[in-house]
């Protein structure tokens, strides 16, 4: 088998740059064509061009702006005066497979920054490129009669492009800017062979059906309006009764775990937001409105910021008071509701909204506590994501070039995080110089039931707020430290988990957290009386039901009841009113029995007891 690519240096070079560059391809490692992160990154970008050629041949006034790898698959941003739909799309695939068997050769070479600017002269796309270029020369890469400002890396041959499929169209703004135009985009997957993407489209098809979106409205648990905004999700009471069970479980596992609640404003100074670093890193992603205790006196105004994360009350709630080395670790948590500006385009159910909230944490401590800190955390997110059957993994991101802090605390707290994970046998990915500048982390990833992969919670290991707070503690000694501080979340957000774990069980959910645990239908009217007081027994102890009493026939009953797929079904007649029983069909365990009351209700409660975080 021919490579297609080597890697050197943590970075991925197509064969003809290496060959420009005099790099030895026999002692480098070599990037097969196969299902590897690596050669799909390469695979995949080489189809989008293959993708843009056959757009130029069949739309000969397209222009194209930027065409980059995505996670599962490419797209390609461009302008045409055609109206693109997804009808249009089998279309361009002939045409891709076409240009892909005439197995035309990809060719690399580059010219000045000047001289491409005359080159595309005419196409002010190209010059929307080339502005955001910092290098004097760029590189051209050519198949056919079809070229493109591009950095690579490629495929060697269009021979190598046999499996892909296009996806999707969408509207993308110029740059992400909204104040500019709008332009087509077009989203495509590619493997390296027929096996791998057939298997990747199946489980498309499958996620179609899982939809949270779709799943959210059939099953009434929440809405968008754009009367109200886009992106700022409301819970419906099925929806916020599932959001209520899930917060109750978290809130006495966190207390349990010496955990305190606390609650901090959803709007602070702005003067916090500069102190913190948030105004200058993170302002355009936050939300600032002004506040005049007098009207008329211009100086009265004061700027404040929505809070986009809730870690500067907490560090408020710290500093309130002196610290000692005996009160450390202190762990603060607060479902913290918080608000970011993100683009309209980027907005997608419950997956990416402006409003969420965050099962956020805060632990101040020592250096040396970081291990055990992070040991105990590591214990708290299996016990979670056990109890909701989702395997998961860990990757630890390193110290980058750009960092502050002490070079001896980086290596506590990065020998911290590996060791923690080691002593708990978890594998774990490491992304060397991939942490954030103010401390290493570690990412938790889960793979849901169709095996999507999804970023969730995150233990991150902060020397930057303290400082620039002036955080501090007395030590054994009576020294003033400085105390570490540990950023966790593990659900991410209640919104997005929601999103998640709704796809994850296409909304048959646990009975623990189901927004409905229980449908009582009764058979005829003289049976609801004994359904209600069933429902009054189950509210005592926590558990959510619904009587299905309307005038429609039983079995039409029972059909709806099922569609909201509720774990159980309850039929009432005249057998279980006399007998004061229960005729059960249990939708998670696929059957159905008869319990007496006192049967039914203590087989609740165990059910109840089986999740305990």
């Amino acid at each position: 088998m021919e490579p297609i690519a080597i890697k050197q240096d943590e970075q991925i070079i197509d064969l003809q740059t290496a060959q420009a560059k005099n790099i030895d391809i026999e002692s480098a490692k070599k990037i097969y064509p196969e299902n590897s992160p690596e050669a799909l990154e390469v695979i995949r970008h080489s189809t989008a061009h293959l993708m843009a050629q056959a757009i130029k041949e069949l739309y000969p006034d397209a222009q194209f702006f930027v065409g980059p790898v995505v996670e599962n698959g490419f797209y390609y941003d461009f302008r045409t005066s055609a109206k693109i739909s997804e009808e249009d799309l089998p279309k361009i695939e002939k045409k891709m497979k076409e240009l892909a068997k005439k197995k035309l050769p990809i060719e690399r070479y580059e010219v000045s920054k000047e001289d491409a600017m005359k080159k595309f002269a005419a196409d002010d796309l190209k010059q929307e490129v080339l502005k955001n270029i910092p290098s004097d020369i760029v590189s051209i890469y050519r198949q056919g009669d079809w070229e493109d400002l591009c950095r690579g890396p490629h495929v060697p041959n269009t021979r190598y492009l046999q499996n892909f499929k296009l996806l999707r169209v969408a509207g993308a703004y110029l740059g992400g800017d909204e104040s500019k135009e709008m332009l087509t985009r077009i989203y495509g997957t590619a493997f390296a062979d027929k096996k791998a993407l057939k298997e990747y489209l199946t489980m498309l098809e499958e996620a179609k059906k899982r939809d949270h979106r779709k799943l959210g409205a059939e099953l009434e648990l929440f809405m968008f309006s754009d009367e109200v905004g886009a992106g700022l999700p409301i819970w419906l009471p099925k929806g916020a009764r599932l959001r209520s069970k899930l917060e109750q479980l978290l809130f006495v596992a966190h207390r349990k775990r010496g955990y305190e609640p606390v609650r901090g404003p959803e709007i602070l100074k702005s003067d916090l937001w500069k102190k913190s670093g948030h105004y200058q890193n993170y302002k355009e992603n936050m939300y600032f409105t002004e506040i005049c205790d007098d009207e008329s006196k211009k100086e009265s105004c004061v700027e404040y910021g929505i809070k986009p994360m809730n870690c500067v009350g907490h560090i408020m709630i710290y500093k309130a008071k002196k610290r000692s080395y005996r009160e450390l670790p202190i762990k603060y948590f607060e479902y913290g509701v918080v608000h970011r500006h993100e683009k309209s385009g980027v907005l997608h159910g419950l997956f990416r909204v402006r409003e969420f909230t965050q099962d956020d944490a805060h632990i101040f401590c020592t250096p040396e506590q970081i291990k055990p800190i992070v040991l105990e955390v590591l214990g708290f997110v299996d016990e979670i994501m056990r109890s909701f059957d989702f395997s998961y993994e860990m990757e630890i991101s390193t110290k980058p070039q750009k960092a502050i802090g002490d070079d001896r605390i980086w290596d506590i707290a990065t020998n911290a995080l590996k060791e923690a994970l080691d002593e708990s046998s978890k594998e774990y990915g490491i992304d060397e110089g991939g942490g954030a500048f103010y401390g290493p982390k570690i990412d938790i990833k889960i793979t849901d039931a169709i095996g999507r992969k999804w970023q969730c919670g995150t233990i991150q290991v902060d020397f930057n707020l303290p400082e620039r707070f002036e955080l501090e503690y007395t030590t054994s000694e009576n020294e003033a430290a400085r105390p570490v501080m540990i950023h966790r979340a593990i659900l991410g957000s209640f919104e997005r988990f929601i999103g998640i774990l709704t796809e994850h069980y296409a909304g048959e959910f646990p009975f623990f957290i189901a927004p409905t645990q229980i449908i009582f239908v009764p058979i005829a009217d003289n049976h609801i009386a004994y359904a209600k007081e069933l429902a009054s027994r189950l509210m005592d102890i926590g558990v959510d039901s619904e009587i299905y009493a309307s005038k429609d026939s039983l079995n039409k009953r029972i059909r709806n009841a099922e569609k909201q797929k509720v774990p159980m079904v309850v039929i009432i007649g005249d057998k279980e009113v006399e007998e004061k029983s229960v005729a059960v069909r249990d939708r998670r365990e696929k059957i159905q029995y008869n319990l007496s009351e006192e049967e039914f209700l203590n087989k609740i409660k165990e059910k109840l007891s089986e999740v305990r975080f």
